[in-house]
This record gives structure tokens, C-alpha cells and sequence, in this order.
């Protein structure tokens, strides 16, 4: 193994994880602020360091999605990730991002059952009706029509939050996907979280 890659016990990634001293400087600020914020480097950063100038622009994209608006707060757009994660048996973002949604709701048996099964979680009708439209986007694209939209907008998400629900589901499949490709774990640390 070449002596810029990172040997931890439990291998992260089927992909080789760069040291964090080989990291651009900006990367190993982003780095030390994570460690600082909640104790960690999630590995999802670490996995997508073998290609540094990409981290950079995911990260910055994610962070976007995930600000909170007037009809789609922090814990339902964590949602999405998870109904979107579970479609598609993520195992490093249903782990990640269900402790981000029990942190969010402040209510680790909720955020389970929603993680698991939303259907069975006792969400409202309007949650539950983004959460739907998120797995279909996920299944069946080419099934997606405007009357979905409609329907959305019709539970009462602006037009830019229903954009924000399509860019979420959008992204957590391409994040899903790279999560599985790659052999990803997620850290030990998300299993203990908010519990």
C-alpha cells in the first residue's frame, strides 16, 4: 500500500483513502472543522478525497439542499435522504442520515420507523405525499408527470421547495449509488448518535 493512503483498521472504501495531509489545504480545513463540529470526519468525505476537486463542489451542493425553508425544514428534507437511501439499500446513507434524522427530530424512535418504513411512521399527508414522490423519482422516472408537481405545490410547497425535493432525491441517488459502488462504511461513530 503506497504511503499516501490511509490505513485504518476497517476499511472504508473499496477505493483508497488519502491520508489527510495529502489533502489540498481547504480539504483539510473542511476536515478540521468537522472533527471540531461533531467529533468525526463523516467517511463519505473521505471516500470522495481520492478525488479532492470534486468533494470540494458535492460538499457545497449538499450543503445548499440541506438549508431549511418555510414548508421544508431541516428533519423532513433529512427525510428525503432516507426514503430515497432505503429505496435504494444504502447502507452507508440510511446509517449517516438516519442519525442526522433523529439529531433533526429530536425523537430517535420516530426517525427509526420513518428511516425503515415512512408509511408506518404516522407522517401528515403532505410528508408523506414528498416522501412518495421522492421513491417514485427514485423507481419509475420516466414516470414522473406534472401532475406530481401539482400535487405537491397543492400541499402546500412553494414552487422553489418542490425544485428543492427533486434536487434532493436527485442527489442522494447519485450519492446512494457512489456509496455502493465504492464499498462505503459509514462510520461507527452515526450508530451510537442521537440515541
Amino acid at each position: 500500500m503506497s504511503s499516501n493512503i490511509a490505513t485504518d483498521e476497517e476499511r472504508i472504501s473499496w477505493f483508497p483513502v488519502p491520508n489527510e495531509d495529502q489533502l489540498p489545504e481547504n480539504l483539510q480545513g473542511l476536515f478540521k472543522k468537522l472533527k471540531q463540529k461533531i467529533g468525526f470526519v463523516p467517511n463519505v468525505f473521505r471516500v470522495y478525497s481520492y478525488r479532492p476537486e470534486r468533494l470540494s463542489t458535492w460538499f457545497s451542493h449538499f450543503k445548499q439542499l440541506h438549508e431549511p425553508t418555510d414548508n421544508l425544514n431541516a428533519a423532513e428534507r433529512e427525510m428525503i435522504a432516507v426514503a430515497v437511501s432505503m429505496t435504494n439499500g444504502c447502507l452507508y446513507c440510511l446509517v449517516a442520515h438516519g442519525a442526522a434524522l433523529r439529531e433533526a427530530l429530536g425523537d430517535p424512535i420516530k426517525a427509526d420507523r420513518i428511516t425503515i418504513d415512512y408509511k408506518r411512521a404516522g407522517l401528515d399527508a403532505r410528508m408523506e405525499a414528498v416522501l412518495d414522490f421522492a421513491v417514485k423519482l427514485t423507481i419509475a422516472p420516466d414516470e414522473c408527470l406534472e401532475e406530481d408537481i401539482v400535487h405537491l405545490k397543492n400541499t402546500g410547497l412553494t414552487q422553489e421547495e418542490v425544485w428543492d425535493v427533486i434536487e434532493i432525491a436527485a442527489m442522494y441517488n447519485f450519492t446512494n449509488r457512489m456509496a455502493s459502488a465504492t464499498g462505503m462504511l459509514p462510520n461507527r461513530e452515526y450508530h451510537a448518535l442521537c440515541r
